[in-house]
C-alpha cells in the first residue's frame, strides 16, 4: 500500500515538472541539445588563411553568425567526414575556435552565394549544418582579399 502511495507521489511530481518547468532549466536544456549555438565574444577566435582577425572584423564575424538563420541539417556518413572538412568547390574557409563547456570546439565556415556552410568539430565527432545569413556571407567573401 505504501509503495502505491510513494509511486503516485512521485509520478505526480514528475508530471507537474514536466508540464510546468521554469524558464531557466528549459532554456538550459534547449542551450544543451542545440546543434547552431551563439558565439560569446571572450572565448573565440576568428582566423582566415592562418590570419588572426580582431576587433571591429572578428565582432562583425560573431555577430552575424549569431544573428544567422538555420536552414538545415547535413547528415555525414561514416568515413566521410574529410569531404566536408575540404569540400571541393569552396574558397578557404573562416576557421572559429571556441568553448562549449569543457570541449574545444572548431567550426568551419564555409560561404556560398545561396548560403553558408559550417562544419562543426568537437572531439571526434563532426556535424555539418546550413546557415542564411547575407551579411556573413558578404563579409566572407569581402574578408577572403585580406
Amino acid at each position: 500500500m505504501t509503495w502505491a502511495v510513494i509511486s503516485i507521489i512521485l509520478l505526480s511530481t514528475v508530471k507537474i515538472l514536466m508540464t510546468c518547468l521554469p524558464t531557466g532549466p528549459v532554456e538550459w536544456l534547449i542551450r544543451k541539445f542545440e546543434i547552431h549555438s551563439k558565439l560569446s565574444e571572450p572565448n573565440v577566435t576568428v582566423t582566415i588563411d592562418g590570419k588572426l582577425l580582431e576587433g571591429k572584423d572578428k565582432n562583425q564575424v560573431i555577430h552575424s553568425f549569431n544573428e544567422a538563420t538555420f536552414i538545415k541539417q547535413h547528415y555525414i556518413f561514416p568515413g566521410t567526414e574529410e569531404l566536408y572538412l575540404h569540400p571541393e568547390n569552396s574558397e578557404t574557409p573562416l576557421v572559429i575556435d571556441t568553448k562549449k563547456g569543457k570541449k574545444d570546439v572548431r567550426l568551419f565556415v564555409f560561404s556560398y552565394n545561396d548560403r553558408i556552410d559550417v562544419v562543426k568539430q568537437y572531439k571526434k565527432k563532426v556535424v555539418a549544418y546550413s546557415l542564411l545569413s547575407d551579411h556573413l556571407q558578404k563579409s566572407s567573401l569581402a574578408l577572403q582579399g585580406i
